[in-house]
């Protein structure tokens, strides 16, 4: 059931050790990049150059009453002016809606999809969807389709947060194409990770609960397993998402190196002082020739309070 043109026979399981290392850095162009977004892309980056890997960007536009015009273009610009160079050519989610079409097909013909008609108040109760649509949508008109979890538990092994096991059925059947046409973020992601070859997903930590149901979704799919590895969320100092405030503005490219050593302080990486007042490829060049995850094992949050940090560990959530 694998998508024409993925890298290599279809396989499930780890990435075999000699796959050259594939990372990736994958932005919503909703708006500028901020002090979270250039944590989890030079976290990605150091990661893949440490490991002697490439570093890919891919453009994750598929919602597009949410894309801002320009935005991709800032995102790119703004990596460049920071020195997160990328290898290969940018890759467009809406340029490749065929593949994910494919895919939805694929899973469709073995039974593993069913189209629900539920609102979004009727769907977005405590736990996960229930299962209301699973023997036929309840009522006429347009619907989702969702991908049909079986009551099993997934078991993630997070290179930084360990293993996190959870019961699929719990977190309910996944959207993977919306009421309005358009393919969702779950089915697009796994899709596009097996095009690109990607081996090694390092992201924030924000998205360790969508990872259970890619993979789930890989394995329905016979694409290849990747390696994850999640990364703190930067959040406000009292632990809330960033808000509108000098944390969460835009990136300024005049001070490329200032804002890259304080990332990798919230990386837990303990650049030396000296190293701050230095231009962005001296400090690359240090986080790339020093990168150590493991200083990140468990820390799921650290909040940033005028650049000081302070760490909130986190543990493996309950089955």
């Amino acid at each position: 059931m694998g998508i024409a043109g993925t890298p290599g026979p279809p396989r499930p399981g780890t990435p075999e050790p000699a796959t050259q290392y594939v990372g990736r850095f994958a932005p919503s162009p909703t708006g500028k990049l901020h002090l979270g977004s250039l944590v989890a892309a030079l976290g990605s980056y150091a990661d893949a150059r440490r490991r002697g890997g490439r570093w890919l960007v891919r453009i994750e536009d598929l919602d597009r009453a949410r894309v801002l015009r320009g935005a991709a273009d800032e995102i790119l610009r703004t990596l460049e002016m920071f020195g997160l160079q990328w290898h290969g050519g940018i890759e467009y989610q809406s340029e490749r809606t065929e593949h994910y079409r494919q895919a939805l097909e694929a899973l469709t013909a073995v039974g593993a999809t069913f189209e629900c008609s539920c609102s979004r108040r009727e769907r977005d109760g405590e736990g996960g969807y229930p299962g209301t649509c699973r023997a036929g949508p309840r009522r006429s008109g347009p619907t989702a389709i969702r991908f049909r979890v079986e009551d099993i538990v997934v078991s993630v092994e997070d290179r930084l947060q360990g293993r996190c096991d959870f019961r699929l059925r719990e977190r309910g059947d996944v959207i993977v194409r919306r009421r309005d046409g358009a393919f969702a973020y779950q089915l697009a992601v796994v899709v596009d990770d097996a095009l690109q070859g990607v081996t090694d997903v390092v992201r924030g930590a924000d998205l360790l609960d969508s990872t259970p149901w890619q993979i789930a979704l890989q394995q329905a799919l016979k694409l290849p397993a990747v390696r994850y590895a999640h990364l703190p969320l930067v959040t406000e100092p009292g632990g809330e998402k960033l808000a509108k405030s000098k944390r969460s503005v835009p990136l300024d490219p005049g001070s490329a190196g200032r804002q890259l050593y304080h990332a990798l302080r919230l990386l837990q990486q303990d650049p030396p002082a000296a190293l701050e007042p230095e231009p962005a490829p001296a400090i690359l060049e240090w986080a790339c020739a020093n990168w150590e995850p493991r200083r990140l094992r468990h820390v799921r949050e650290v909040a940033a309070a005028a650049y000081g940090t302070t760490v909130r560990v986190g543990f493996p959530p309950p089955m």
